[in-house]
This record gives C-alpha cells, sequence and structure tokens, in this order.
C-alpha cells in the first residue's frame, strides 16, 4: 500500500510518501500559488515521484480543521475533505492541524532529531507539551492512551502573558498600551523578538529602529547591538518560563519539547541563556520542574513525520 502525507503552509506544500511512525521518503515541495487545490498538488506528487496510487493520505495543514470543509488562513485554498477523498479515490483522506501533527511526531523522534536542554531521562508513558515559536505561538500536549499517542491541540499561545522581572513588567504596559491584550504569542514569536525590542528601545529612551525579527537575532548574536542583545534574552528567559508553566499544566514528566523555525536557529545561545533557570523557577514545584527534560527539536520536517504517525496510529 502506497501512504502519501502532506505538509500544507501559506508558501509551501511539502509532500511525501510513509512506509510507518518515523519515516518518510521522496519529499517533494510544490508552491500552493501554483495549483488549484491540495487534490491537484498531490496529484502532481504522483506523476512526479511515479509512485503507486495512494491507498491513504495525511494532510497537515495550517489552519483550524473542524467539519468537513477546510478554509486556509493565509491562502485561498478551501475544499472539501470528503470531496477530495473521492478525488483522489483513496480509501482514507485525513485532514488534521498543521501544529497538531507537529506534536504527534514528538514521541517518536530519535536522538539526533532532538536535542535536549536539562532535566532528567523522560519517564515513557507519561504526558508530552509540545510548544513552538514561528510566526506564532503553537501549543500542544500529546497524552498517552492504550497503544496510541493522542494529539490535545489548543490555542495556548493566547494566554495573558505573565512577567517576572521588572523590565518584563514595564515591556507588558508598553505593548498593552499599543495593542490593548498582550498574550504569549506577542512575546514569544518572531514577531515577539521584534514587539521586545521596541519596547526596550521605548524604556531606554532609545531611538527606534525599524528591525525585522531576523535582523534583531543576527545584530544580537554577532554582538552588535546592546539592546538587540537584551532582546534576545527577554525571549529566551520568557521562552523558559512558558516552558516551565506547560510542564505544570500536566505534570509532563515525558518531556517538553520546543518546535518552530526559530529557535533551532541559535540553540546554542539559548542553552547558554536564562532559559532553563526560568524553566525550573517554580517556587514550591522548582525540584520537580528540574526534574523535566526539555528537548529542542531539530528534525527539518516534524510535521510530515506527525502525518506519518497519524496514518500509522489509525490504520
Amino acid at each position: 500500500m502506497t501512504k502519501i502525507v502532506a505538509d500544507i503552509g501559506g508558501t509551501n506544500m511539502r509532500i511525501a510518501q510513509t512506509d510507518g511512525i518515523n519515516s518518510i521518503r521522496d519529499i517533494k515541495k510544490y508552491k500552493v500559488t501554483d495549483f488549484a487545490s491540495p487534490v491537484d498538488t498531490i496529484k502532481a506528487y504522483i506523476q512526479d515521484s511515479g509512485c503507486a496510487q495512494p491507498t491513504h493520505v495525511c494532510m497537515a495543514i495550517a489552519c483550524p480543521v473542524a467539519g468537513d470543509q477546510i478554509t486556509m488562513t493565509n491562502h485561498s485554498w478551501s475544499f472539501s475533505i470528503e470531496q477530495s477523498q473521492k478525488e483522489l479515490g483513496v480509501q482514507a483522506l485525513y485532514v488534521i492541524n498543521d501544529f497538531t501533527a507537529v506534536a504527534l511526531s514528538v514521541p517518536f523522534l530519535a536522538d539526533e532529531q532532538k536535542i535536549q536542554v536539562g532535566g532528567e531521562q523522560p519517564q515513557l508513558d507519561k504526558p508530552i507539551a509540545v510548544y513552538g515559536a514561528g510566526t506564532g505561538l503553537g501549543v500542544a500536549h500529546v497524552v498517552p492512551l492504550a497503544d496510541k499517542w493522542v494529539p490535545l491541540p489548543g490555542e495556548g499561545g493566547h494566554v495573558d502573558f505573565a512577567t517576572n522581572t521588572e523590565v518584563e513588567a514595564k515591556i507588558l504596559a508598553f505593548l498593552a498600551d499599543e495593542l490593548g491584550h498582550v498574550s504569549a504569542e506577542r512575546i514569544i514569536s518572531g514577531q515577539g523578538i521584534a514587539n521586545i525590542y521596541r519596547a526596550l528601545a521605548h524604556i531606554n529612551d532609545a531611538d527606534i529602529k525599524s528591525l525585522e525579527p531576523a535582523e534583531v537575532t543576527e545584530k544580537a548574536l554577532a554582538g552588535e547591538c546592546d539592546l538587540c542583545k537584551q532582546a534576545l534574552d527577554v525571549f529566551c528567559d520568557t521562552l523558559g518560563s512558558f516552558g516551565g508553566n506547560l510542564a505544570l499544566n500536566l505534570l509532563t514528566r515525558g518531556g517538553v519539547y520546543i518546535a518552530g523555525g526559530i529557535v533551532p536557529r541559535f540553540i546554542d545561545y539559548v542553552v547558554q541563556s536564562g532559559f532553563r533557570n526560568r524553566f525550573d523557577a517554580k517556587g514550591r514545584f522548582e525540584k520537580l520542574n528540574k526534574s523535566i527534560p526539555v528537548y529542542i527539536v531539530t528534525e527539518e520536517q516534524p510535521g510530515l513525520l506527525g502525518a506519518a504517525a497519524y496514518i500509522a496510529q489509525n490504520t
């Protein structure tokens, strides 16, 4: 049986074949603007790869998934799951949220697909927390149930941002004047890095330059800008505090995983920052958090692997 997995973002759709959990091959990337629908893109992949007619397809997509009709947030695609299944001629077509797929991949990652940042060894039958800083802040948990791992998606990135220092309180006040509600995502994301930088510039009466998140990060890592370095330090600190909160929510003795496109770009900086201290700093529960391992996901295709895991667990 040929089984196909896809990871659909606002710009690209990555497609591969899967032979089981943590197994993908023949990955190809397509621009979503070049095709009318995911079905057309998958048909192009089948032709390009020369694979047999698939029996099962799982698509991880960057938008809410509820009901039969799927409408992308950052692209024009809108389609029916039932109709797409008929057009593809497959036994089953699964559609899941892209971060749900990322979360589902982490219980199956090998050591070379992740880097541990403190903590003890994970307990293999306990809940796992996953969060990812990218364009936004994705949050999910994964729990073992019978012989499967079940993802628990949510919108944890939009909880209130909680401060732990005087500087963070001032950053919160600055952003609250500008935005009203300040969620964790306003700090712990790509745009969050730029938000922190702008707030710090205001607090320090410095000229506020128009810097993109990548520019703030690059200048911080190169030691070219003290304010940029301070911004990246605040990002790492709050990343740690937020992860520590997730660990407490479900007592994630299986570990806390950081995914997304930002943190893997400066892993050494995160490791040497205040990240782990802030993850552990939970007062009476500090001992518990110190025992919980944190991992940074270095695997480049966690969405495809999560889709592969979904098919493997449901067929």
